[in-house]
């Protein structure tokens, strides 16, 4: 769904930057990344990265706002592509089970942020509430119109399902349980017990 985009030394450094930080932001932590590490492996000098970014938080937010542009992209497409064949039921799980057994799974970039920065950037939460609202947004447009606040139950749904792979809960165990919470929030209105 979102895969690593790979080292270019032909890029500009500005995207060099943006990709290193990238990579190790989400590997590693915001606050355990240090701008000379982002150097070093962008292989830029200390003044061209401040003529990009002024400062670490600049670059947080470029980091943010890329993640989420990628992470958005990869999703609805995984999500469209499995639509196809399933129900959203099962094609969301499906979706999300192709992220979580990535090698370089980390949890959501933008939980991981909110955790981190906590109320010490706030452009940066407000980055993380847009990505978390575009996420249910998309879920949303699968559903039917009539759904309510089903979206915002889904949502908590994925991220809890998040978080728990990022525990070490098996990936297997995480989407099964996944699915059977979907399929029961999404069953016919006739078929649920009153």
């Amino acid at each position: 769904m979102l895969s690593p985009e790979p080292f270019d030394p032909h890029a500009s450094a500005q995207e060099r930057i943006l990709n290193c930080a990238h990579q190790l932001f989400y590997q590693n932590g915001i606050r355990a990344t240090g701008v000379d590490k982002i150097i070093a492996g962008a292989g830029v000098t200390k003044v061209t990265f401040y003529r990009h970014f002024p400062a670490k938080n600049a670059l947080v937010l470029a980091f943010l706002r890329r993640r989420h542009q990628r992470w958005m992209q990869g999703f609805s497409q995984t999500l469209a592509d499995a639509l196809r064949q399933e129900t959203l039921a099962d094609a969301l799980p499906h979706a999300l089970e192709s992220w979580f057994s990535q090698p370089d799974f980390r949890g959501c970039a933008f939980i991981n942020a909110a955790t981190e920065l906590a109320d010490t950037q706030p452009e940066a939460l407000s980055l993380v509430v847009e990505h978390k609202c575009a996420m249910r947004d998309e879920i949303a447009r699968h559903l039917p119109p009539h759904a309510g606040n089903r979206a915002d139950v889904i949502a908590m749904l994925v991220d809890g399902a998040i978080v728990q792979v990022q525990m070490g809960k098996s990936v297997e165990q995480t989407v099964r349980q996944l699915r059977d919470g979907l399929a029961a929030l999404l069953a016919p209105e006739t078929n649920r017990a009153t």
